[in-house]
Order: structure tokens, then C-alpha cells, then sequence
């Protein structure tokens, strides 16, 4: 029944990668029975069901840093919060952050030479508690409630209930005078705003801490492409060779077949951004950092191949501001040269997709 579970421990990413060179859809025999498909018709199905397949009982559930919120909520209660969460994280509402945020990036640029992750983890941070706090959150309280994220297994998934009651006090007390033009002033008097903040922090932390010190390690190896009007297309490479949310899943609500596949209710039903983005039916060579695809030379994301921030009605709420943290920290990266020095861009996977490393950098003013 569990034969499956060690290597899930151990590299699931070599396991899925292994099991997915044989067939689109596949069975994982973990502490239970696990469905695991890639294909768009999958991808397609499992996320735009949403009554059909449910965040209750699924993977997010493991971890009280994402067991809450608007990230753990089933119709109609998360279409419900998604209106009421959604103008707060759109592009237009984020504009007033810009500023704030190239300010943060400027005073936290990388040093001559730097490990990637190191930097990256720390901006970060930084860049999240000026979206959200305009700065008023103690950062050692702040960086004492995300660094179990970096931890390896099981610290993620272990309760901090002291810890989570000590943030939440303090973000209640941005929230009942915020500063302006922040995300606390955006959600001050919603219902949950408090939960939803500290949910948020922990799901952009280490996604984006992650993806920044890849794309500055790609970068460093690739002077062509460090540019401002050529960033967009780094990320989104970088996004599609390394997505932070490698596994996303839900559990069937209903008797359902997908991709030609029966699924029996209570059954647990895995997509893998990870496994999508490396498929070389969408993706020509999918292994080499490309960024080329996605420059209006390139052909374009497949539909339902493209899945960074997941995709459909439950697309990340706060991809807006990831990328736009990612922008605002790699642009003094572009003023120089950067060389990469030494480490291991492997991905392995955790709570989140993340470096092997080290990576170090070294970067030189033009």
C-alpha cells in the first residue's frame, strides 16, 4: 500500500520524473492512493472542477503555515473570498507598491559576491514586510515565523501555535492603523484579514525567495538577456523550469473519469506544474534555460501548459506580487556583471521546489 513512500520522502521529483517517461497519468501508492496526471486535458479538468475536486483533505492541509485562508477554502466560500481578495492583489491596485518596492531592492542589493539563495531569502522578507507592513512588522519576528519554510522535512509541516498567535497579534495591530497605500490598508476591516495576511507572507516567501536566486543565478550566466525589457521573459522561463508549487493537488469529491482515467471518490488527485513544464510535447527541450519562448518571437504558452501560479479560479492570488517583488529585486542586477562563481542549480524538491545549491554569484559594477 505504501510502497511508493520512501522515494516520495527521499526524491519525488526523480519519482514523478521516472513515472511520467511511461504514462501521462499514473498511480502513487503513498500513505494512500494518489493519482497523478500532467497532460492539459488533466491539468485542464482537476483545476477548473472546482466542485468536483476540493482543497479539504488535501496536501496544503499538511502544513498550518497554508492550512487556512482563501488557499484552503472550497466553493462557494473561496469564489466568495476570491471577489473579496481579488482587487487588493490586481496589477493596478499593486502600482502604489512599485516605488516602495525599488526602494527596498535598491538599499538590498547584492553585494560583490553573494549566495544566491542567502540574498534572495533576505529581500525577500524585506520586500514582503514594505508590501504589506510598509516595514512596521519586527523583522525578527518576521523571520522567525518564515525560516522553518527553508528547513528541511518535517519542520514545515510541524505546529508553531505560540509562534502563529505572536504574528498574528502584531499584524492585527498594522491592520487597526495602517500605513497607507499598503496591502494592510487594502484588507483593513475585512473579515479574516489578519489569517489571510499570515497565510499569504508563508506563501510567498519561499516561492519567491526561490525562483529570484535562480533567475539571478541564470543571469549570471546568460549577459545577453540582462536587460529591463528582456526580464519578463527571464522570469517566465525561469518560472517554467523551476516552479516553487512542483505538486499541487485536491481530492475527488464525486466518482470521475479524467484524461480517460477513472477516479473514485476520495481519491487523492496530484497535478505537477514541475512535470508539465518539462513535458516535451509542449516544451521543445525542455531542460535548457530558454527565455526566447516566451519574446513575441516565441511560440507561446500552451494552453494549459503554462502552470506557475497553478491556473484557473484558483490561480495564485498573490502572482501579481511575486512577480513584481522578482522585478523590483533583479534590476540593480542589471547594472553590471554578474559571473556566476560556483554551485548546483538542481532542483530538489521540499514544501517547495528549491536550489540544491550553493549558488554563488559575484557581481562586478559596470
Amino acid at each position: 500500500m505504501i510502497r511508493d513512500l520512501w522515494r516520495w520522502v527521499r526524491d519525488p521529483v526523480a519519482l514523478l520524473t521516472e513515472r511520467a517517461a511511461v504514462a501521462p497519468v499514473f498511480e502513487l501508492s503513498l500513505w494512500r492512493r494518489a493519482v497523478v496526471g500532467y497532460c492539459p486535458e488533466w491539468n485542464r479538468t482537476v483545476l477548473g472542477d472546482l466542485a468536483t475536486f476540493r482543497a479539504a483533505g488535501s496536501l496544503s492541509g499538511l502544513t498550518p503555515y497554508l492550512a487556512g485562508g482563501v488557499v484552503h477554502s472550497d466553493v462557494p466560500e473561496h469564489d466568495e473570498r476570491r471577489r473579496d481578495l481579488n482587487p487588493s492583489f490586481h496589477n493596478r491596485s499593486l502600482a502604489v507598491l512599485l516605488d516602495r518596492l525599488d526602494e527596498v531592492a535598491a538599499r538590498r542589493a547584492p553585494a560583490a559576491e553573494f549566495e544566491a539563495l542567502e540574498w534572495a531569502s533576505d529581500i525577500v522578507r524585506h520586500l514582503l514586510n514594505a508590501a504589506f507592513f510598509g516595514g512596521r512588522l519586527p523583522d525578527r519576528l518576521l523571520r522567525a515565523f518564515l525560516s522553518p519554510l527553508h528547513r528541511p522535512m518535517p519542520h514545515p509541516l510541524l505546529p508553531r501555535p505560540r509562534l502563529f498567535h505572536r504574528i498574528d497579534r502584531h499584524i492585527e495591530a498594522v491592520l487597526a492603523d495602517p500605513p497607507p497605500g499598503t496591502l494592510a490598508a487594502a484588507l483593513s476591516g475585512m473579515p479574516g484579514a489578519a489569517e489571510e495576511i499570515r497565510v499569504a507572507l508563508a506563501a510567498g516567501y519561499d516561492t519567491t525567495a526561490h525562483t529570484l536566486a535562480w533567475a539571478a543565478w541564470h543571469l549570471a550566466g546568460a549577459p545577453e538577456w540582462r536587460t529591463p525589457d528582456a526580464l519578463p521573459a527571464v522570469l517566465d522561463e525561469v518560472l517554467r523550469l523551476y516552479p516553487a508549487g512542483w505538486i499541487g493537488s485536491r481530492v475527488a469529491a464525486a466518482d470521475v473519469t479524467v484524461a480517460g482515467t477513472d477516479i473514485p471518490a476520495g481519491t487523492l488527485v496530484l497535478y505537477s506544474p514541475y512535470l508539465t513544464h518539462r513535458d516535451p510535447g509542449l516544451w521543445p527541450d525542455p531542460g535548457v534555460f530558454r527565455p526566447e519562448r516566451f519574446t513575441a518571437a516565441g511560440p507561446g504558452r500552451p494552453s494549459w501548459g503554462f502552470l506557475p501560479f497553478s491556473a484557473g479560479r484558483r490561480t495564485c492570488l498573490g502572482a501579481h506580487l511575486a512577480r513584481a517583488m522578482l522585478r523590483s529585486a533583479l534590476l540593480p542586477c542589471l547594472d553590471g556583471r554578474l559571473t556566476q562563481l560556483d554551485g548546483d542549480p538542481t532542483p530538489r524538491a521540499g514544501l517547495t521546489l528549491q536550489p540544491r545549491g550553493p549558488l554563488g554569484i559575484a557581481r562586478h559594477r559596470a
